[in-house]
């Protein structure tokens, strides 16, 4: 489902606000896995289950990197966009704090609040978002950043 637009002018009168959180996303050691190859990071913690177990987190965990990653599919639907985009890209981020790692079996979801609005020449727009990725049924969430987007409207 594509995200509701609005005017620029209304654009900004949402800063400040906070969304509904995104929809739930599994992540399962199929998903670990993969990344782990895709990245070439096969730390045991993620991969080894047996060996895994015998760690405090008691099984393998998601790469920190791979739940920053899948941010991009929890917000795809949260929230609102200026009219006009006609493309957006990753600006970068103010900050990216790991908090608690995401235990392999379970489902994340993103929390997101706009926290400010830059307009550049050309036409294009410097989002800064909020982005705390929730662990379902866990009080601390797996992240928190603060993510820069730059959009061009036409």
């Amino acid at each position: 489902m594509p995200l509701k637009t609005v005017s620029l002018e209304e654009f900004h009168a949402l800063v400040g606000t906070k969304f509904e959180p995104g929809p739930w996303i599994s992540i399962e050691q199929d998903r670990i896995n993969t990344f782990a190859d895709c990245t070439e990071d096969h730390q045991f913690i993620h991969i080894d289950e047996e060996a895994a177990k015998q760690t405090p987190f008691g099984g393998t965990i998601a790469h920190g990197f791979l739940t920053l990653s899948l941010m991009v599919k929890m917000i795809e639907d949260v929230g609102v966009m200026p009219a006009n985009v006609v493309m957006g890209m990753n600006y970068g981020f103010d900050k990216i704090r790991f908090l608690s790692p995401v235990r392999a079996g379970k489902r994340v979801r993103a929390n997101v609040e706009l926290l400010d609005l830059t307009e550049k020449d050309g036409g294009r727009l410097l989002i800064k978002q909020g982005v705390s990725v929730e662990i379902e049924g866990e009080e601390t969430p797996a992240l928190v950043a603060e993510w820069l987007s730059m959009v061009v409207c036409g």
